[in-house]
Protein backbone atom coordinates (compact mmCIF):
# COMPACT_ATOMS: atom_id res chain seq x y z
CA UNK A 1 0.00 0.00 0.00
CA UNK A 2 1.16 3.56 -0.75
CA UNK A 3 0.38 5.92 2.13
CA UNK A 4 0.70 9.62 2.79
CA UNK A 5 3.63 9.82 5.20
CA UNK A 6 1.81 12.20 7.57
CA UNK A 7 -1.77 10.92 7.63
CA UNK A 8 -0.89 7.28 6.81
CA UNK A 9 -4.00 7.13 4.62
CA UNK A 10 -3.82 5.68 1.10
CA UNK A 11 -2.30 7.98 -1.51
CA UNK A 12 -2.95 7.53 -5.24
CA UNK A 13 0.71 7.80 -6.21
CA UNK A 14 1.56 4.54 -7.96
CA UNK A 15 2.62 6.52 -11.03
CA UNK A 16 5.39 8.13 -8.96
CA UNK A 17 6.80 4.79 -7.80
CA UNK A 18 6.55 3.15 -11.23
CA UNK A 19 8.13 6.12 -13.00
CA UNK A 20 11.00 6.66 -10.57
CA UNK A 21 11.84 2.95 -10.37
CA UNK A 22 11.92 2.38 -14.13
CA UNK A 23 15.61 3.30 -14.50
CA UNK A 24 16.82 1.46 -11.38
CA UNK A 25 18.71 -1.83 -11.54
CA UNK A 26 16.22 -3.99 -9.66
CA UNK A 27 15.60 -7.77 -9.44
CA UNK A 28 12.07 -7.25 -10.73
CA UNK A 29 9.75 -4.32 -11.26
CA UNK A 30 7.15 -2.07 -9.68
CA UNK A 31 3.82 -1.98 -11.53
CA UNK A 32 0.23 -0.84 -11.25
CA UNK A 33 -2.74 -2.71 -9.84
CA UNK A 34 -6.44 -1.80 -9.77
CA UNK A 35 -6.07 0.93 -7.16
CA UNK A 36 -3.63 3.81 -7.56
CA UNK A 37 -2.78 3.60 -3.85
CA UNK A 38 -1.19 0.16 -4.34
CA UNK A 39 2.09 -0.77 -6.01
CA UNK A 40 2.64 -4.37 -7.08
CA UNK A 41 6.15 -5.76 -6.59
CA UNK A 42 7.04 -8.43 -9.17
CA UNK A 43 10.23 -10.47 -8.91
CA UNK A 44 11.77 -12.07 -11.94
CA UNK A 45 12.10 -15.85 -12.23
CA UNK A 46 13.89 -17.10 -9.10
CA UNK A 47 15.73 -20.38 -8.59
CA UNK A 48 14.49 -20.80 -5.02
CA UNK A 49 12.47 -19.16 -2.26
CA UNK A 50 15.51 -17.49 -0.70
CA UNK A 51 16.31 -15.72 -3.96
CA UNK A 52 12.71 -14.61 -4.32
CA UNK A 53 12.63 -13.14 -0.81
CA UNK A 54 15.94 -11.37 -1.40
CA UNK A 55 14.47 -9.87 -4.57
CA UNK A 56 11.35 -8.76 -2.74
CA UNK A 57 13.47 -7.15 -0.03
CA UNK A 58 15.35 -5.14 -2.66
CA UNK A 59 12.07 -4.11 -4.30
CA UNK A 60 10.57 -3.04 -0.96
CA UNK A 61 13.66 -1.02 -0.08
CA UNK A 62 13.56 0.73 -3.47
CA UNK A 63 9.85 1.44 -3.13
CA UNK A 64 10.34 2.79 0.41
CA UNK A 65 13.17 5.10 -0.68
CA UNK A 66 11.15 6.52 -3.57
CA UNK A 67 8.14 6.90 -1.29
CA UNK A 68 10.12 8.73 1.41
CA UNK A 69 11.55 11.17 -1.13
CA UNK A 70 8.00 12.06 -2.18
CA UNK A 71 6.28 12.43 1.20
CA UNK A 72 4.95 8.88 1.09
CA UNK A 73 5.38 5.56 2.89
CA UNK A 74 4.73 1.93 2.02
CA UNK A 75 3.01 -0.70 4.13
CA UNK A 76 2.27 -4.36 3.51
CA UNK A 77 -1.00 -5.93 4.75
CA UNK A 78 -4.11 -7.62 3.43
CA UNK A 79 -6.02 -4.31 3.68
CA UNK A 80 -5.67 -0.82 5.09
CA UNK A 81 -7.13 -0.72 8.62
CA UNK A 82 -9.17 2.50 8.31
CA UNK A 83 -9.50 3.57 4.66
CA UNK A 84 -12.99 3.57 3.15
CA UNK A 85 -13.56 1.84 -0.16
CA UNK A 86 -14.78 5.03 -1.82
CA UNK A 87 -11.53 6.80 -0.91
CA UNK A 88 -9.35 4.46 -2.99
CA UNK A 89 -8.60 5.92 -6.44
CA UNK A 90 -8.64 3.61 -9.46
CA UNK A 91 -5.76 3.55 -11.95
CA UNK A 92 -6.98 5.18 -15.16
CA UNK A 93 -6.02 2.32 -17.48
CA UNK A 94 -8.65 0.74 -19.71
CA UNK A 95 -8.31 -2.77 -18.25
CA UNK A 96 -9.09 -1.45 -14.76
CA UNK A 97 -11.84 0.88 -15.93
CA UNK A 98 -13.42 -2.04 -17.79
CA UNK A 99 -13.29 -4.11 -14.60
CA UNK A 100 -15.10 -1.33 -12.74
CA UNK A 101 -17.79 -1.19 -15.42
CA UNK A 102 -18.23 -4.96 -15.69
CA UNK A 103 -18.00 -6.02 -12.04
CA UNK A 104 -19.61 -2.98 -10.40
CA UNK A 105 -19.35 -2.18 -6.70
CA UNK A 106 -17.64 -5.49 -5.94
CA UNK A 107 -14.66 -4.18 -7.93
CA UNK A 108 -14.61 -0.97 -5.89
CA UNK A 109 -14.36 -3.12 -2.74
CA UNK A 110 -11.20 -4.86 -3.98
CA UNK A 111 -8.94 -2.60 -1.94
CA UNK A 112 -7.20 -5.71 -0.63
CA UNK A 113 -3.74 -7.10 -1.20
CA UNK A 114 -2.38 -10.60 -1.60
CA UNK A 115 0.80 -12.60 -2.04
CA UNK A 116 0.81 -14.50 -5.34
CA UNK A 117 3.34 -17.32 -5.69
CA UNK A 118 4.08 -18.82 -9.12
CA UNK A 119 5.63 -22.29 -9.18
CA UNK A 120 7.00 -23.61 -12.48
CA UNK A 121 5.39 -26.84 -13.70
CA UNK A 122 6.81 -29.17 -16.35
CA UNK A 123 3.59 -29.86 -18.28
CA UNK A 124 -0.04 -28.86 -18.64
CA UNK A 125 -1.32 -32.18 -17.29
CA UNK A 126 1.02 -31.99 -14.30
CA UNK A 127 -0.22 -28.44 -13.63
CA UNK A 128 -3.83 -29.61 -13.33
CA UNK A 129 -2.89 -32.66 -11.23
CA UNK A 130 -0.91 -30.42 -8.84
CA UNK A 131 -3.78 -27.90 -8.65
CA UNK A 132 -6.12 -30.61 -7.37
CA UNK A 133 -3.51 -31.90 -4.92
CA UNK A 134 -2.72 -28.47 -3.47
CA UNK A 135 -6.28 -27.09 -3.24
CA UNK A 136 -7.36 -28.89 0.00
CA UNK A 137 -4.32 -27.41 1.81
CA UNK A 138 -4.88 -23.80 0.80
CA UNK A 139 -7.10 -22.96 3.82
CA UNK A 140 -4.08 -23.74 6.02
CA UNK A 141 -2.02 -21.30 3.93
CA UNK A 142 -4.80 -18.73 4.42
CA UNK A 143 -4.81 -19.33 8.18
CA UNK A 144 -1.04 -18.76 8.31
CA UNK A 145 -1.27 -15.61 6.21
CA UNK A 146 -4.37 -13.91 7.70
CA UNK A 147 -3.51 -10.20 7.86
CA UNK A 148 -6.67 -8.15 7.25
CA UNK A 149 -8.83 -8.01 10.40
CA UNK A 150 -10.22 -4.51 9.74
CA UNK A 151 -12.53 -3.02 7.12
CA UNK A 152 -13.18 0.72 6.98
CA UNK A 153 -12.03 1.15 10.56
CA UNK A 154 -14.15 -1.70 11.94
CA UNK A 155 -12.87 -4.90 13.54
CA UNK A 156 -14.71 -7.40 11.32
CA UNK A 157 -14.36 -10.55 13.43
CA UNK A 158 -12.55 -12.12 10.46
CA UNK A 159 -8.78 -12.46 10.66
CA UNK A 160 -8.77 -12.34 6.85
CA UNK A 161 -11.48 -9.97 5.71
CA UNK A 162 -9.71 -10.02 2.33
CA UNK A 163 -10.86 -13.59 1.73
CA UNK A 164 -14.51 -12.53 1.95
CA UNK A 165 -13.97 -9.50 -0.28
CA UNK A 166 -12.28 -11.59 -2.98
CA UNK A 167 -15.18 -14.04 -2.93
CA UNK A 168 -17.47 -11.23 -4.19
CA UNK A 169 -15.76 -11.30 -7.59
CA UNK A 170 -17.06 -13.46 -10.42
CA UNK A 171 -15.09 -16.66 -10.94
CA UNK A 172 -13.61 -16.51 -7.43
CA UNK A 173 -12.82 -19.01 -4.68
CA UNK A 174 -12.09 -22.59 -5.75
CA UNK A 175 -11.87 -23.49 -9.44
CA UNK A 176 -14.54 -25.97 -10.52
CA UNK A 177 -13.54 -29.61 -10.92
CA UNK A 178 -12.83 -29.82 -14.65
CA UNK A 179 -11.14 -33.20 -14.54
CA UNK A 180 -8.24 -32.30 -16.80
CA UNK A 181 -6.15 -29.40 -18.03
CA UNK A 182 -7.65 -29.78 -21.50
CA UNK A 183 -11.20 -29.45 -20.15
CA UNK A 184 -10.20 -26.31 -18.21
CA UNK A 185 -8.54 -24.84 -21.29
CA UNK A 186 -11.59 -25.48 -23.50
CA UNK A 187 -13.91 -23.93 -20.91
CA UNK A 188 -11.72 -20.83 -20.45
CA UNK A 189 -11.35 -20.35 -24.21
CA UNK A 190 -15.13 -20.68 -24.53
CA UNK A 191 -15.70 -17.85 -22.06
CA UNK A 192 -13.28 -15.67 -24.00
CA UNK A 193 -15.04 -16.54 -27.26
CA UNK A 194 -18.41 -15.61 -25.75
CA UNK A 195 -17.06 -12.29 -24.46
CA UNK A 196 -17.57 -13.20 -20.78
CA UNK A 197 -13.94 -12.38 -20.00
CA UNK A 198 -10.98 -10.94 -21.89
CA UNK A 199 -8.58 -13.78 -21.04
CA UNK A 200 -7.85 -16.38 -18.37
CA UNK A 201 -6.25 -13.81 -16.04
CA UNK A 202 -9.83 -12.74 -15.25
CA UNK A 203 -10.29 -16.03 -13.43
CA UNK A 204 -9.87 -14.70 -9.89
CA UNK A 205 -9.63 -18.11 -8.23
CA UNK A 206 -7.49 -18.88 -5.18
CA UNK A 207 -5.31 -21.03 -7.45
CA UNK A 208 -5.11 -21.15 -11.23
CA UNK A 209 -2.94 -22.33 -14.12
CA UNK A 210 -0.94 -19.55 -15.74
CA UNK A 211 0.03 -21.00 -19.13
CA UNK A 212 1.73 -17.84 -20.38
CA UNK A 213 4.28 -18.24 -17.57
CA UNK A 214 4.22 -22.03 -17.40
CA UNK A 215 3.27 -21.90 -13.73
CA UNK A 216 0.69 -22.84 -11.18
CA UNK A 217 -0.26 -19.58 -9.45
CA UNK A 218 -1.30 -19.76 -5.78
CA UNK A 219 -3.24 -16.61 -4.81
CA UNK A 220 -4.92 -17.44 -1.50
CA UNK A 221 -2.51 -15.70 0.92
CA UNK A 222 -3.05 -12.25 2.41
CA UNK A 223 -0.16 -9.85 1.81
CA UNK A 224 2.38 -10.31 4.61
CA UNK A 225 3.79 -7.34 6.50
CA UNK A 226 7.10 -8.98 7.43
CA UNK A 227 9.28 -10.70 4.84
CA UNK A 228 9.86 -13.53 7.31
CA UNK A 229 6.17 -14.39 6.85
CA UNK A 230 6.57 -14.16 3.07
CA UNK A 231 9.41 -16.67 3.25
CA UNK A 232 7.39 -19.06 5.44
CA UNK A 233 4.38 -18.93 3.11
CA UNK A 234 6.41 -19.32 -0.07
CA UNK A 235 8.32 -22.27 1.42
CA UNK A 236 5.03 -23.91 2.39
CA UNK A 237 3.50 -23.35 -1.05
CA UNK A 238 6.52 -24.72 -2.93
CA UNK A 239 6.53 -27.77 -0.64
CA UNK A 240 2.83 -28.34 -1.29
CA UNK A 241 3.26 -28.15 -5.05
CA UNK A 242 6.10 -30.69 -4.81
CA UNK A 243 4.72 -33.06 -2.21
CA UNK A 244 0.94 -32.80 -1.68
CA UNK A 245 -0.62 -36.24 -2.30
CA UNK A 246 -2.54 -36.60 -5.55
CA UNK A 247 -6.31 -36.38 -5.07
CA UNK A 248 -9.49 -34.81 -6.37
CA UNK A 249 -10.33 -31.94 -4.04
CA UNK A 250 -13.78 -31.82 -2.41
CA UNK A 251 -15.10 -28.31 -3.19
CA UNK A 252 -17.75 -28.40 -0.45
CA UNK A 253 -15.12 -29.15 2.19
CA UNK A 254 -12.94 -26.41 0.69
CA UNK A 255 -15.64 -23.75 1.01
CA UNK A 256 -16.19 -24.61 4.67
CA UNK A 257 -12.47 -24.64 5.44
CA UNK A 258 -11.78 -21.42 3.54
CA UNK A 259 -14.38 -19.56 5.60
CA UNK A 260 -13.26 -21.06 8.92
CA UNK A 261 -9.59 -20.22 8.25
CA UNK A 262 -10.47 -16.65 7.29
CA UNK A 263 -12.56 -16.29 10.43
CA UNK A 264 -10.27 -17.82 13.06
CA UNK A 265 -6.87 -18.40 11.51
CA UNK A 266 -4.92 -21.12 13.30
CA UNK A 267 -7.70 -21.52 15.87
CA UNK A 268 -10.09 -22.82 13.19
CA UNK A 269 -11.33 -26.40 13.15
CA UNK A 270 -11.01 -27.71 9.60
CA UNK A 271 -12.08 -30.79 7.70
CA UNK A 272 -8.83 -32.68 7.18
CA UNK A 273 -7.64 -32.73 3.55
CA UNK A 274 -8.21 -36.48 3.65
CA UNK A 275 -11.88 -35.65 4.31
CA UNK A 276 -12.67 -38.13 7.08
CA UNK A 277 -12.00 -36.17 10.29
CA UNK A 278 -11.65 -32.74 11.84
CA UNK A 279 -8.30 -31.23 12.69
CA UNK A 280 -7.23 -27.86 14.01
CA UNK A 281 -5.63 -25.49 11.55
CA UNK A 282 -2.74 -25.31 14.02
CA UNK A 283 -2.16 -29.07 13.83
CA UNK A 284 -2.41 -29.06 10.04
CA UNK A 285 0.03 -26.15 9.87
CA UNK A 286 2.46 -28.18 11.99
CA UNK A 287 2.02 -31.08 9.57
CA UNK A 288 2.66 -28.75 6.62
CA UNK A 289 5.59 -26.79 8.04
CA UNK A 290 7.30 -29.44 10.14
CA UNK A 291 7.46 -27.02 13.08
CA UNK A 292 5.11 -24.97 15.24
CA UNK A 293 3.39 -22.26 13.22
CA UNK A 294 3.72 -18.58 14.15
CA UNK A 295 0.47 -16.79 14.90
CA UNK A 296 -1.07 -14.91 11.95
CA UNK A 297 -0.04 -11.29 11.58
CA UNK A 298 -3.66 -10.21 11.95
CA UNK A 299 -3.19 -10.68 15.70
CA UNK A 300 -0.37 -8.11 15.68
CA UNK A 301 -2.72 -5.61 14.03
CA UNK A 302 -5.41 -6.31 16.61
CA UNK A 303 -2.87 -5.99 19.40
CA UNK A 304 -1.66 -2.63 18.10
CA UNK A 305 -5.25 -1.37 17.93
CA UNK A 306 -6.06 -2.48 21.45
CA UNK A 307 -2.87 -0.97 22.84
CA UNK A 308 -3.05 2.42 21.16
CA UNK A 309 -6.24 2.70 19.12
CA UNK A 310 -6.87 1.76 15.51
CA UNK A 311 -5.07 4.91 14.37
CA UNK A 312 -1.81 3.24 15.51
CA UNK A 313 -2.19 0.22 13.23
CA UNK A 314 -1.02 1.84 9.98
CA UNK A 315 2.12 3.20 11.67
CA UNK A 316 2.87 -0.29 12.99
CA UNK A 317 2.46 -1.73 9.48
CA UNK A 318 4.83 0.85 8.00
CA UNK A 319 7.42 0.07 10.66
CA UNK A 320 7.31 -3.68 10.08
CA UNK A 321 7.12 -3.64 6.26
CA UNK A 322 10.75 -2.78 5.51
CA UNK A 323 12.40 -3.29 8.90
Amino acid sequence: MILDAETLLPAGAVDVLVRESSDLDLPGRLKTELHASVVELNTGICADVGSAVDALRALRVAAAKIAAANGLAIAGAGAHPTATYDSLPVVQEERYLAMMRDVGFAARRQGVNGLHVHVGIESADACYERLEAVLPWLPIVLALSANSPFAEGVETGMLSNRASVLAELPRAGAPPAFGSYGAWERWAEGLVRLGVMADYTQLWWDIRPHPRFGTLEIRIADQPTGLDRTRLLADAIVALVSNAPAQSANRADYLQNRWAAARLGLDAELIHPEGDKLASARALALELLGHEAPEPEALLQLGAARAGGIECVAADLVGRSVG
